[in-house]
């Protein structure tokens, strides 16, 4: 039986590793600008993008392990357990070799696709191979952090990418130079995916002492059981991965590599605004599929809509606090590397992908809760139809509009398949009502966000909230404590009302 307890340390400690990974990550993004140029830095952005592709390989196994290692580990079943990782890890074996051939294939080819020449063109064919060995380092070693996360320890998940984040950044500032860039960062991210992956491997077996692995554990019913959990979740990958990445990659082969800077930096703001999101979805998964019992109904129902709530009071402060300050964001981020016009229209490009995210993140819950629940196919069809919209209307309105097109063809979709398809079949199959989802998720947080409101409206109105990065840190957490006491005093009042009831 999954522990709530665990639950809020294991948010906590994502957290508190994604607040560390947003410092590194602005002071990175900016040094790396800097170090390699607009044109360099593009490349990289380009490249990265199309590697990225290789979550495709992991063909949705990634929330197969981590489901059933929570299932068969809380019915006390450790023989299930390691035949589950032995299948997942025999898989990922082979996809790493597919992925290197794939970056094989890439790099020779890397003079007509990414119209390198020269130097640039050696440097980015280097490159490319090194990405795909660390493609097939990362798939082999994920398996145990997905262990990690079965047996919902996520804190110890983090640790690990805390600890190498900061690896990185130290070999980031050592070794990166504008000689030889794009291999230098490449060479970085290999060697801290062999330490962080070692990591998974050694913790996994210290708080899994039963864990083996071998040929022997290989088994057909696990192969059927397994195989047909992750085909289905290999369609939500397809699908994650066409709206995460297509959007670079279009601009990049239709306007060019230097016109995918002003739209990377909307976009690596609104991923800073929703991962911490993202965690809870990816922690409720596992939490959910250890509470399928008809017993376990009720609780699992109460701990969706605290969820739930939890999400929208954090995505709709997070829309609030950019429309009002993330243009000062992107000045103190960027400098002057981008003109005044691209600021502004990075800006825009945020608000329209965090207006998106005012309606994905919710549903994202919905969907890992269907998904722990075993319910797959039809959420993950769903999200496959969104993403097939997203590219179609991302290339046409990129002709029409430029990269701001490309924004509004990636929110289009959400409204349509998550807020239209999602949430009806959410609502039904698990089995929770719309007026408990608005009046104990939606309804309770409109005081907290209209307090968060008034203030950012009151105090953007003043040139010292505006000046410098200690202004901007003092009005978030100014914000932040809005929002805590907002909340605390809704609660506070229903516990009066109820009481008198």
């Amino acid at each position: 039986m999954p522990s709530f307890g665990s639950v809020t340390r294991n948010v906590l400690a994502s957290w508190g590793t994604h607040a560390s990974n947003i410092v590194i990550g602005f002071f990175l993004t900016r040094y790396t600008l800097d170090v390699l140029g607009v044109s360099t830095y593009g490349s990289w952005l380009l490249i990265n993008s199309i590697a990225s592709y290789s979550a495709l390989l992991y063909c949705g196994m990634g929330e197969t392990i981590s489901r059933y290692v929570a299932k068969y580990h809380s019915e006390g079943n450790p023989h299930r357990v390691n035949q589950v990782i032995t299948f997942v890890l025999s898989i990922y074996l082979g996809m790493g070799s597919v992925a290197f051939l794939v970056a094989c294939g890439l790099s020779m080819t890397a003079g007509w696709w990414g119209g390198w020449e020269g130097n640039e063109l050696l440097e980015a064919q280097i490159t490319i191979l090194v990405l795909g060995v660390n493609v097939a380092v990362g798939m082999a070693g994920s398996v145990f952090g997905g262990v990690l996360h079965g047996l919902r320890r996520f804190d110890m998940e983090r640790g690990i990418g805390f600890s190498f984040d900061l690896v990185r950044l130290a070999l980031f500032l050592a070794f990166l130079s504008d000689q030889y860039g794009l291999v230098t960062i490449a060479l970085i991210y290999l060697v801290v995916a062999l330490g962080e992956n070692l990591s998974y491997i050694i913790l996994a077996r210290r708080i899994l002492p039963t864990l083996s692995v071998g040929p022997s554990l290989l088994h057909r019913e696990v192969v059927r059981e397994c195989g047909k959990f992750s085909s289905m979740s290999f369609l939500n990958v397809v699908a994650s991965q066409m709206i995460n990445a297509t959007d670079t990659i279009t601009i990049g082969l239709m306007l060019g590599k230097e016109a995918i800077v002003p739209y990377y930096f909307g976009l690596r703001l609104t991923q800073f605004a929703k991962q911490p999101i993202d965690k809870i979805a990816h922690i409720c998964m596992p939490t959910a599929g250890a509470l399928q019992g008809k017993l376990d109904l009720a609780r699992r129902n109460r701990f969706l809509i605290k969820t739930l709530g939890i999400v929208l009071l954090l995505t709709g402060g997070a829309f609030i606090g950019a429309w009002f300050f993330a243009v000062d964001v992107l000045k103190l981020w960027v400098g002057n590397k981008l003109t005044a016009e691209h600021l502004a229209l990075s800006h825009r490009i945020l608000m329209i992908l965090l207006g998106a995210q005012l309606i994905a993140l919710p549903c994202g819950i919905l969907r890992a809760f269907l998904f722990g629940s075993g319910n797959v196919r039809v959420p993950a069809l769903i999200y496959l139809g969104e993403a097939v919209c997203n590219l179609a209307l991302s290339i046409t309105l990129c002709l029409w509009f430029g990269i701001e097109g490309v924004a509004w063809g990636t929110t289009i979709p959400v409204i349509l398949f998550e807020l239209c398809l999602l949430v009806p079949y959410a609502i039904r199959h698990l089995q929770v009502s719309v007026r408990r989802i608005v009046e104990e998720s939606i309804i309770p947080q409109s005081i907290p966000l209209l307090a968060l409101l008034a203030f950012s409206m009151t105090v953007s109105k003043y040139s010292w909230s505006h000046g410098d990065w200690r202004a901007l840190i003092a009005v978030t957490i100014s914000g932040a404590l809005i929002l805590g006491t907002a909340l605390w005093m809704r609660k506070k009042f229903d516990n009066r009302i109820l009481a008198t009831q």
